[in-house]
């Protein structure tokens, strides 16, 4: 019976630990959105919760939070709209990363079809994101 560790080549990462980090990312990165949309929605209703809905009326006025720039400034300054924001976006962010890593661990293990087809579905992730349209 052979020992995984001792067969593969030193720099090279077996499935299972791949799949293990890939996994833990996801846990983190969702537990970590979560808890920002968490503390910006109790910072929300701490600062705005006694003021009355107004269904009258409706403004489509431009907003500093359209932007990432304009989020992380908000954030930075305690706004709690951003701190939400925010957290959408490290939600949003969790799977990108998920494929960002996996791209790496392709690279480490030398797979080039992998490697091909990871990067064109990371370049199709950020171009939608980027650009609104995929």
């Amino acid at each position: 019976m052979s020992n995984d560790a001792a067969d593969r080549p030193v720099g090279r990462w077996s499935d299972h630990e791949v799949e293990q980090l890939i996994g833990r990312l996801l846990q983190v990165g969702v537990l970590v959105a979560a808890g920002v949309v968490l503390i910006g929605g109790v910072m929300l209703l701490v600062q705005h919760g006694g003021r009355p809905a107004e269904f009258a009326t409706f403004s489509t006025a431009a907003s500093p939070l359209q932007g990432l720039a304009g989020i992380f400034r908000g954030a930075v300054a305690l706004d709690s709209m951003a701190i939400v924001q925010l957290g959408l976006v490290l939600l949003i962010a969790t799977p990108v990363m998920r494929v960002a890593l996996t791209l790496v661990a392709f690279a480490l293990q030398r797979d080039r079809l992998y490697i091909l087809l990871t990067a064109v579905v990371l370049g199709l992730l950020l171009y939608g994101l980027v650009w609104g349209r995929a």
